[in-house]
C-alpha cells in the first residue's frame, strides 16, 4: 500500500502543481475558454495512460508463464529507470520548479498561445501517467495485497489532487524542495527492491542462472504476514531470504542514490553555474587576434 501510495502521491502532486499554474495563469490573464480545452487534454492523457496500463497488463497475462516472467522483468527495469530519471530531475530542480513553470507559462502566454498551455498541461499529465502506469504496474505484479495496493494507489491520488486544488487556490504553501525529497529517498528504496524482484524474475525467465544461493536470512525482521514485514518490504523493499543477485542488484542501488537524494543542497552546483557551464561548452573559443 505504501509504494502505490508514494508514487501516485508524487506523481499527482507534481502533475497537479503544472495544471493549477497553468490553469492560474489562464485565469489571470482572462482566458478562462481555454481552460476547457485544457481539462478535455488533461482527460485524454488520462484515459492513454489507464489504456496503456490495462493493455500491458492484459498482454502480461496472456504469454505462457516464462515469457510472462520475461515480460515482468523488462518492465521493472523501465520502471526503475523512470524512477531514476524522476528522483534525478527532481532533485536538481525542485528548490525552483515553481518559479520555472511560472516562467514557461507567463513565456507562452506572453506571444499570445494559450494553445501552448493547453499542450503543456497535456503533455504534463501523459507522461506522468505513462510513468505512473509502468511504476504500478511493476508494483502490483510484486505486491502480495492488491487490494491494499491498490487503496494506496487512490488515496495517493486523491491525497495529490487536493494538494494540488489547495495550491492551486492559495490555500496551502508546502516546501516542495523537503517534499520531493522525502517522497524521492523513499522511492529509492521502492526502486531498489523491484530491481530485486526484476533480479528474480529475469532468473525465472532463464536470464540469470548463477548468484542463487540465499545471501543473508532476515525473516527475523521481515516477518511475513505481520505489519512489520509489510512495511519493511513495502517501504525499503526487503525480502525475508533474498538470493546472492537481488542483494547485489539491491545495495548497489539503493546506497549511491539514497546518498545522492540525502547530499545537502549547499553542496550542489546551483541552476545559475550549471547553466554557465552549459553556455560555455555551447560556446565555441575565439582564437586570439
Amino acid at each position: 500500500m505504501i509504494p502505490t501510495f508514494v508514487i501516485t502521491l508524487r506523481e499527482g502532486v507534481e502533475a497537479s502543481l503544472i495544471v493549477g499554474i497553468i490553469a492560474a495563469f489562464l485565469v489571470k490573464e482572462g482566458r478562462r475558454d481555454a481552460l476547457r480545452q485544457m481539462w478535455i487534454g488533461v482527460g485524454i492523457a488520462v484515459v492513454l495512460c489507464t489504456a496503456v496500463g490495462v493493455g500491458l497488463n492484459v498482454i502480461g497475462e496472456e504469454l505462457p508463464q516464462q515469457q510472462q516472467e520475461a515480460m515482468e522483468t523488462v518492465i521493472g527495469v523501465i520502471a526503475v529507470a523512470t524512477i531514476t530519471y524522476m528522483i534525478v530531475w527532481m532533485t536538481r530542480h525542485s528548490r525552483g520548479i515553481k518559479a520555472e513553470l511560472e516562467g514557461e507559462a507567463a513565456s507562452a502566454l506572453a506571444a499570445g498561445s494559450a494553445m501552448a498551455l493547453v499542450g503543456m498541461a497535456f503533455l504534463a499529465v501523459l507522461r506522468e501517467g505513462f510513468e505512473t502506469s509502468v511504476f504500478l504496474l511493476a508494483v502490483f505484479q510484486d505486491a502480495t495485497d492488491t487490494a491494499a495496493a491498490a487503496a494506496g494507489a487512490v488515496l495517493g491520488l486523491a491525497s495529490a489532487v487536493l494538494i494540488g486544488f489547495a495550491l492551486y487556490r492559495g490555500g496551502v504553501r508546502i516546501n516542495l524542495s523537503r517534499f520531493f525529497r522525502v517522497t524521492g529517498l523513499i522511492l529509492v528504496f521502492v526502486a531498489a527492491g523491484l530491481l530485486a524482484t526484476a533480479a528474480h524474475t529475469a532468473h525465472e525467465a532463464g536470464w540469470i542462472t548463477s548468484m542463487q544461493s540465499q545471501a543473508v536470512d532476515l525473516s527475523w525482521l521481515v516477518k511475513p504476514g505481520t505489519v512489520s514485514g509489510s512495511l519493511l518490504t513495502g517501504m525499503l523493499g526487503l525480502q525475508p531470504k533474498p538470493v546472492t543477485i537481488e542483494a547485489i542488484v539491491y545495495l548497489a542501488y539503493a546506497i549511491p542514490m539514497g546518498l545522492y537524494v540525502l547530499w545537502p543542497q549547499r553542496f550542489r552546483p546551483s541552476r545559475r553555474v550549471e547553466q554557465r557551464q552549459q553556455q560555455t561548452k555551447a560556446t565555441p573559443a575565439q582564437n586570439p587576434a
